[in-house]
């Protein structure tokens, strides 16, 4: 059945068929589920790294940062430490992705493909921010994940709480992308 917002659930729930990339990418949260899914990628052989980005959160009483709290994660579901790169100053997505694309600059890691691991219902502004900030010859496949909100396509209007958070998004993307629409980049 069709609803007169389904095109709101397309835009924001970005989603793609995933293959072999260079790196794993993690738009950094409070969320296992992130680290979880990209454990099981880096599992599969689609990448041969897995870079977590996030600085401090006040939600992480236990880490200095989410890079911390997602790379003992990463470790205890058996990922060499040597795999986990680290970015740990991000506090919001362009950060991520800036400081994550300095990290593999600096490190002379080759970037043609990758995964991007993020929420379900960040991943368009997510992918939107990545693709901004990385060249333009990077692929992006995206793997999002529903997180312990439960938020997902199908049901983010069915609650308040989830439908303020997806609109919020919307509110974001104008925000984020305002001048650089503006200018046509």
């Amino acid at each position: 059945m069709n609803y007169p917002f389904d095109c709101i659930s397309e835009f924001i729930f970005a989603e793609s068929d995933i293959k072999k990339s260079d790196v794993i990418l993690i738009a950094g949260a409070s969320q296992a589920q992130l680290m979880e899914r990209a454990a099981e990628l880096y599992n599969s052989g689609f990448a041969k790294y897995i870079l977590p980005s996030g600085g401090t959160n006040s939600k992480l009483l236990d880490s200095k940062s989410e890079w911390d709290y997602l790379k003992a994660i990463g470790i205890n579901l058996g990922i060499p430490e040597k795999s986990i790169l680290k970015e740990d100053k991000a506090q919001n997505t362009f950060e991520n992705a800036k400081f994550s694309w300095n990290v593999l600059q600096s490190l002379d890691i080759p970037i043609e493909n990758v995964i991007l691991v993020c929420k379900a219902y960040h991943s368009r502004r997510a992918l939107l921010t990545y693709k901004s900030v990385f060249p333009s010859n990077v692929h992006f496949y995206i793997s999002p994940i529903i997180d312990k909100r439960g938020i997902s396509k199908e049901n983010w209007f069915l609650n308040e709480d989830s439908f303020r958070i997806v609109m919020n998004e919307v509110v974001k993307i104008g925000n984020y992308f305002e001048d650089k629409i503006k200018k046509g980049i």
